[in-house]
């Protein structure tokens, strides 16, 4: 298992809920508030074959509060 960090984005006075969301999942190791144009950055560890955008958009990207493109959730993965 090896790390990724994905930072996420949350809709206007909504980094809080969104990081207490994400801390009760269970499904991130770390949780970081970060400044600038991202809220906040998760620190994920990833199984055998798992892939990044399937975890986030079937595993994150339905708690309130995080803000999305068109399509899918914006997200930096790296």
């Amino acid at each position: 298992m090896k790390p990724i960090f994905v930072q996420l984005r949350c809709a206007p006075g909504k980094t809080y809920e969104v990081a207490d969301a994400i801390y009760k999942t269970e499904l991130v190791s770390e949780l970081y508030s970060t400044s600038g144009d991202w809220d906040l950055l998760l620190k994920i560890y990833l199984g055998e074959g798992e892939e990044i955008g399937k975890f986030v958009n079937e595993k994150i990207a339905s708690i309130p509060g995080i803000e999305r493109s068109l399509t899918t959730l914006t997200f930096t993965a790296f």
